[in-house]
């Protein structure tokens, strides 16, 4: 098929990667003039991990990733609030903290090294399909038709009027720094410290950033979204808590010059249904944005474009393949779309009651192993449901241990 591929993000360069690699006609289009490297830390987790072995992407990341063994929740200072490990589920398993920039670079670097054009500085304004062919719109002119359209522009994509879909904005997002880390303050794990709803401060070992930098760490700070200003007045007053919440990172703090080096991100949540319409596929984050509590967007993103590539190698008709692709899809999409749904107000709002019930509940329910096992595997992003069987995980503990 000759295909067009909307944003050159992680889920639009692995489509355009595997649909090309099919032996399909792909054209990219990607509204940035000039797309580089940017971003804080993100986890891939084992399933994000084999969609880049799948690609021939693995041994890259590999080598520019920082191996995260432990997710650890300590509340203030009243003790551990959760504590998981991958290894819990099976020996060998692992997340990667990366830099967005850097996965990108891998990514949009192998976009450029293959049959695959790029237009760049192009926006898709809108889509029609006549003909078995859909017609993209950019300046208010038709400039290209295709028989198939991904659309992979993110959570605010300026096509979802073709299938309005529900787009909500969190009231609370992140403000993110990220700092040299030679000393590689925090190993392996991934450690958070929570103070009810309203604090959650967390640091991320990111591996190699863009650059010549080295070793990173991304320092995250929850905050609500019309909280900001408050927060920059404050700033001093915040690096002597954070300061206090955990004096190893203090080597970070030092590399701060004021409250601009802290960026703020903020957190869409998108319900759409269905996922294509006029021949234009919706994956990734402008298909199912959620909160970022429990890391699993951009795996999610990459599994899309996997199993896009899968389901149209099977041959049938285009409007049968996109029904098969959201069939398979479904299951594993629904539950992190709706435990992230049902977890981010323990952590991240402006309720107090749900923080003490959060303190009380979480710690008893992972001592019980089918719930610790729940939390864990849902970490790894190998769930498709409260009841559902998981995705197996041979497949992953062979790769990772490899």
């Amino acid at each position: 098929m000759d295909v067009g591929i909307v944003g050159c993000g992680f889920a639009g360069s692995a489509a355009a990667l595997f649909l090309a690699r099919a032996g399909h006609d792909v054209t990219v289009y990607e509204a940035v003039a000039e797309p580089s490297a940017v971003g804080a830390g993100i986890v891939v987790q084992p399933t994000g991990l084999f969609v880049l072995d799948r690609l021939g992407l693995l041994a890259g990341a590999l080598a520019r990733g920082a191996p995260i063994d432990h997710l650890l929740v300590r509340r203030g200072t009243a003790g551990t609030l959760l504590d998981l490990r991958y290894a819990d589920v099976a020996p060998g398993l692992f997340g990667l903290g990366m830099h967005r920039g850097a996965l990108f670079e891998i990514l949009y670097g192998a976009v450029q090294s293959e049959r695959i054009t790029v237009r760049t500085g192009c926006t898709i304004e809108t889509a029609r399909r006549e003909r078995d062919r859909t017609i993209l719109v950019a300046d208010g002119e038709d400039i290209a038709r295709h028989d198939l359209v991904v659309a992979a522009n993110g959570a605010r994509s300026n096509l979802h009027h073709l299938t309005r879909p529900r787009v909500r904005e969190y009231p609370w997002g992140a403000l993110w720094f990220v700092a040299d880390d030679p000393s590689r303050l925090y190993g392996r794990t991934l450690f958070q410290v929570v103070r009810g709803t309203r604090q959650l401060l967390g640091f991320l070992p990111t591996g190699l950033a863009p650059g010549e930098r080295g070793h990173v760490v991304s320092l995250f700070w929850s905050v609500a979204c019309d909280g900001v200003d408050a927060w920059r007045d404050g700033y001093e007053d915040w690096r002597e808590h954070v300061l206090a919440e955990d004096p190893r990172c203090a080597p970070l703090l030092e590399q701060l010059r004021g409250p601009d080096d802290l960026l703020f991100s903020r957190y869409y949540d998108v319900v759409m249904h269905p996922w294509h319409a006029g021949g234009v596929l919706f994956i990734g984050d402008a298909a199912h944005a959620t909160s970022p509590q429990l890391g699993q967007g951009t795996n999610l993103a990459l599994v899309d474009a996997m199993t896009l590539a899968d389901t149209l190698a099977e041959g049938d008709a285009l409007e049968p393949s996109l029904r098969r692709y959201a069939s398979r899809r479904r299951a594993h999409l629904a539950y992190y779309q709706f435990a992230s749904r049902w977890l981010t107000p323990f952590f991240q709002s402006g309720h107090d009651t749900l923080g003490t019930l959060r303190d009380l509940g979480m710690p008893i329910a992972a001592r019980v192993p089918w719930v610790r096992d729940a939390m864990t595997r849902s970490m790894v992003g190998v769930k498709r449901g409260v009841l559902r069987p998981s995705f197996p995980i041979a497949p992953y503990v062979t790769l990772l241990s490899a």
